[in-house]
């Protein structure tokens, strides 16, 4: 199987294993389109979404280079937008790696039919626990199992991915986390992270959550 870089192997393994052949799918938070590109090939029609009108602009170059045309690029916010107006027909797998919200859940239980699934990954709350402040996106397995539950999803995957980087210095620690600096300032993570490596801590972790649920 081949993985995209980056790209949560557990994942791509739970969205290959659905019968998309005859199938239209839709990707949220596809950013430059790679996994809606990937899947294109493999179903009927994808259609990707995202709020970035300039990651979208790359995704259509991607597929105009890649001689793909059974993929449709929107310029929308999958978090305000319904879902039942972005696809031609009735969805049999909604995907989304590291975009996730309560909304999401809800908006795609309304556009999934019965047996469709829903596959994701999503920031977990031990993401750079390092910094002492979770993301506003990040979830615990409890809230994210009665999440779905609640909009009628039955649980078949939930699994947490962690990563725990140990480094031999502060200067190592500093250089692996230097791509996050301008984000964690504008909220006061990097502060708390650099008083994290003052204190003696040496590790970043990344961790999320891997997801597959089926509407009921």
């Amino acid at each position: 199987m081949d993985v995209m870089a980056g790209v949560s192997p557990v994942y791509w393994k739970l969205v290959l294993a659905e019968p998309l052949r005859d199938a239209t799918v839709l990707d949220l938070g596809t950013g430059h389109g790679r996994i809606a590109l990937a899947l294109a090939p493999r179903c009927r029609h994808v259609v990707g979404v995202d709020h970035d009108p300039a990651a979208i602009e790359v995704a259509r170059r991607g597929a105009d280079a890649a001689g793909i045309s059974n993929v449709t690029f929107v310029v929308a916010d999958a978090d305000v937008v319904e879902y039942g107006g972005l696809v031609p027909e009735p969805p049999a797998l909604v995907t989304a790696h590291l975009f996730m919200s309560d909304a999401l859940v809800e908006r795609s239980a309304r556009v999934l039919g019965p047996a469709g699934a829903l596959t994701l990954v999503s920031f977990h709350v031990d993401q750079w626990r390092e910094t002492g402040r979770p993301s506003r996106f990040a979830y615990d397995e409890e809230r994210m199992r009665r999440l779905l539950e609640a909009h009628g999803f039955a649980v078949e995957h939930l699994e947490v991915e962690r990563e725990v980087q140990m480094f031999g210095s502060v200067e190592e620690a500093l250089a692996a986390a230097i791509g996050l600096q301008e984000r964690w300032k504008s909220d006061g993570r990097w502060f708390r992270y650099i008083k994290f490596l003052e204190d003696g801590g040496r590790t970043l972790t990344r961790s999320n959550l891997i997801v597959k649920a089926r509407r009921m």
